[in-house]
């Protein structure tokens, strides 16, 4: 893994000017040269970008969990109402790609600044939406904003942030894969159960307010580029942006239209395929891409986009299954199982910047800390395959509570592999690819849930049919025990459910088991960015 930076090369290729032959005193060295500097107001600004960030990340995640609650208020049917959804998550990811270009060009501030207003703007209108169409393009417009904001925060924290203090930039960064989306349920559950569903779009207008003065009071104002639209990657822009929300729409609706029995579903799935084959070739040689393949040559750079997107499946599925069963099995509500996405949330806040700090020693090797955090992923997947329908929420608190160490190390780690040694000029790059693979594998495991929840629940439930259907006494015996058929019906519906909730979890343990076995195999040793590790590899 390359690890030099441009500083180093810049002053590596300064030229010295020859002292006189008969001199005898030694040349000075070069002046090493300057680091980025904290101050208190570029710290301000910093703050304000984690903010934006988060707020990006929060917003999409309540929005989504409150949509059944809208879809209520405003009679919005069920199939039309998924779209709210799909549309702003297609819109979403899609523009994580292009936001680091555009964010160069137009300056991080000035870009930043834009995108924040424009997703307070599109949140307090969506409310007052007049019909579903205007609903459906404010949601696009809310998700084309939101996506302009997760990809900004890793290009300042790589540019402005001191070597020894970059890990705790980068904790920064880790909420909005691992808070972010944990705070998303109690909040859904705050503003739809106690104040107005219509808060789920309003909440971001207060601290996207805090998060715009403290990013024009502290970021540097660079000057604009616009010279770089000499060279725009068109060919890119009009082939990887349908490429991406055409699968993420393909993978959104597939487990509701039956996958590839529905034409529509094949059209998104295989074209969308397509023009990413396009978008990838182009983006190799286009002297100034979106993304930057070369980098993958990288073993480090290329081990983390690998493990970023089974470690966002696997926070995905150890969220979802336990909301999931307690919804289905206890009729639960995002209010009850907020306790448990609270307990992941808030101590969040204090092992992130703890692991950051241990990975910040020389002598730590990250590559073990990731392997001890995918250990307690794994373990917690497997403890989960043995629930019962007894399960309540009580039941979850153990299972959950090895999440607080475990995202952290994964996370964290992935982090430290992808950018220690990059240069700040390839942070764009390296933004677009993190965060758009991030989102897009959200997607993905959403997707992977759904399609084979529902497929093993069928199958469950056929089993535990015909089982009863070839044993005529255990069926009448058990008619009689639950006083009718319906009874008898719904008890086979939750054992099925039991059993899915269990074969999703042993899913998620082999992921996790996967992975680890990469971590040995695929990155090399690194150390921390302030220390100057044995080789440049």
């Amino acid at each position: 893994m390359t690890t030099a930076t441009p500083l180093t090369t810049e002053a590596a290729t300064t030229v010295v000017p020859s002292a006189p032959a008969t001199s005898a005193a030694p040349e000075a060295p070069a002046p090493a040269p300057a680091q980025p500097t904290m101050s208190l107001r570029l710290a301000t600004g910093l703050i304000g970008m984690l903010l934006a960030s988060l707020l990006a990340i929060v917003n999409e995640q309540v929005t989504a969990l409150a949509m059944t609650d809208v879809r209520g208020v405003l009679s919005i049917g069920h199939d039309d109402g998924s779209w709210l959804t799909v549309l702003f998550e297609a819109a979403n990811v899609s523009t994580m790609i292009f936001a680091p270009w555009f964010g160069i060009t137009f300056t991080l501030k000035r870009f930043t600044l834009v995108a924040v207003a424009a997703s307070m703007l599109f949140g307090l209108l969506c409310p007052f939406a007049p019909n579903l169409s205007t609903f459906y393009v404010l949601r696009v417009l809310q998700g084309i904003a939101g996506g302009c904001l997760p990809p900004m925060l890793i290009i300042v924290a790589l540019r402005y942030l001191p070597p020894k203090i970059k890990l705790y930039g980068l904790a920064g960064y880790a909420l909005t894969a691992t808070f972010g989306p944990t705070i998303g349920t109690p909040l859904a559950a705050l503003w739809t159960e106690y104040v107005s569903w219509k808060m789920a779009f309003w909440q971001i207008v207060p601290f996207g307010l805090i998060s715009c003065a403290a990013i024009q009071y502290g970021l540097p104002q660079d000057a604009m580029k616009l010279e770089r639209f000499r060279s725009f990657d068109w060919i890119g822009l009009f082939t990887g942006l349908p490429a991406v929300a055409m699968l993420v729409m393909g993978l959104l609706q597939g487990d509701r239209l039956d996958w590839l029995n529905s034409t529509f579903i094949c059209v998104m799935l295989l074209g969308g395929s397509l023009l990413f084959i396009l978008f990838l070739v182009n983006e190799w040689y286009h002297p100034l891409p979106f993304f930057k393949l070369q980098l993958l040559y990288r073993r480090n750079f290329s081990h983390g986009l690998t493990t970023l997107a089974c470690a966002v499946i696997l926070l995905v599925g150890v969220a979802v299954i336990p909301a999931q069963f307690l919804a289905k099995i206890h009729a639960y509500r995002p209010l009850q199982t907020a306790p448990l996405s609270l307990l992941v949330a808030l101590p969040m806040l204090i092992v992130l910047p703890l692991t950051a700090a241990l990975l910040n020693m020389r002598r730590i090797d990250s590559r073990w800390v990731m392997a001890l955090g995918l250990s307690l992923v794994a373990t917690t997947c497997f403890l989960g395959s043995f629930m019962t329908s007894e399960w309540i929420r009580d039941n979850f608190y153990w299972l959950q509570s090895l999440q607080i160490v475990a995202q952290p190390m994964v996370i964290l780690a992935i982090l430290m592999g992808v950018t220690t040694g990059l240069p700040p000029t390839e942070g764009p790059f390296a933004s677009a690819m993190f965060n758009s693979l991030k989102a897009f594998a959200g997607v993905a495991g959403t997707a992977l849930i759904d399609s084979l929840g529902t497929a093993r629940e069928h199958f469950h439930s056929s089993m535990l049919v015909d089982h009863l259907g070839n044993n005529a006494l255990i069926a009448s015996q058990s008619i009689d025990a639950a006083h009718g058929l319906g009874e008898l019906a719904h008890r086979i519906h939750e054992q099925a459910v039991v059993l899915t909730s269990a074969d999703l979890y042993r899913v998620m343990a082999v992921i996790a088991v996967a992975v680890l076995l990469l971590v040995p195999v695929l990155p090399v040793r690194i150390y921390p960015p302030w220390s100057t590790p044995p080789s440049t590899r």
